[in-house]
């Protein structure tokens, strides 16, 4: 039988405006016995603006398996645990499965709280289809693994979220265009509720090169928004047999973005019509 103070809070906390957390959450991180924390150098300035002085633990990626053992030790023994990320909601993209796995597996009771999110926020804001999601994490670092990762959404009719690091934002965007084209609706949401929050959506091709320009837009916390899949966007009955032959046969021979350059200049086809026909009947050869 456990205490009835046995309990492992779920916490969000602020993605950038400190007032963004709520009274509940004020109040449970003052009154927990323990805070696991995923830097708590970090989470000090939040601690120290609501004068939270709860007794904190280190708790991230590296430590995560050994360091919730100890918590699920101090739970089974009726203490109560307040789980935070650097921001945002724990478990999303951070820390916290295996010990919530783990609170689960003993029967320990778990109470989330609502709050803070980038990828909801984001995704709000948008004004891209929201009535269903996808949300893939980060994109991988290496160049194969990412764009593999891309086409598996290529033909997705809804809306897909990636967070991205600033070191690799320009990287990942030229992916996108090298699978999606450059007609394709992106949103790019940066340092969400912070003073220069940007929300910028565009066609990938204006977006790619309006990032590359603005040194700023490649810095902070970063989301990016792809719209759906649409079919009926394309013009893709309109491509003469000749224009389609070529081009699945340099699609052979050549990178899929450079065979389109390609055949759109020989036939003076629109590039987004090609990308579209091609995604269709080409991307298993891609």
């Amino acid at each position: 039988m456990f205490s009835k103070n046995s309990i492992l809070y779920i916490v969000p906390t602020p993605i950038g405006n400190l007032s963004d957390i709520s009274q509940r959450a004020i109040n449970i991180l003052s009154s927990v016995d323990v805070i696991a924390t995923e830097n708590i150098y970090h989470s000090r300035k939040l601690f120290s603006y609501f004068k939270i002085k709860t007794r904190t633990i280190s708790f991230n990626d590296h430590n995560e398996k050994k360091k919730s053992q100890v918590l699920i030790a101090r739970l089974l023994k009726g203490q109560s645990i307040a789980l935070v990320s650097d921001a945002g909601t724990p478990l999303i993209s951070d820390p916290g499965y295996y010990l919530v796995n783990q609170a689960h597996n003993t029967g320990i009771k778990i109470v989330p709280l609502p709050g803070p999110c980038a990828v909801i926020t984001a995704l709000s804001a948008s004004g891209l289809p929201s009535n269903q999601f996808t949300f893939g994490g980060f994109l991988p670092e290496k160049k194969k693994a990412r764009k593999d990762k891309l086409l598996e959404i290529v033909k997705v009719k809804h809306t897909c979220i990636f967070y991205e690091s600033p070191h690799r934002i320009i990287e990942s965007l030229k992916s996108m265009l090298d699978i999606f084209g450059p007609e394709r609706q992106v949103v790019l949401a940066r340092e969400l509720t912070k003073i220069f929050e940007t929300i910028q959506s565009m066609p990938l091709g204006k977006l790619v090169k309006w990032v590359e320009k603005d040194i700023y837009q490649q810095r902070g916390e970063i989301v990016l928004l792809i719209h759906g899949y649409n079919m009926e966007d394309s013009n893709i009955n309109e491509l003469p047999e000749e224009v389609t032959r070529a081009l699945t046969i340099l699609v052979n021979e050549l990178s899929f973005k450079k065979a389109i350059s390609v055949v759109s200049k020989i036939y003076n086809c629109k590039k987004n019509v090609l990308y579209k026909w091609g995604l269709i009947n080409l991307i298993t050869k891609y």
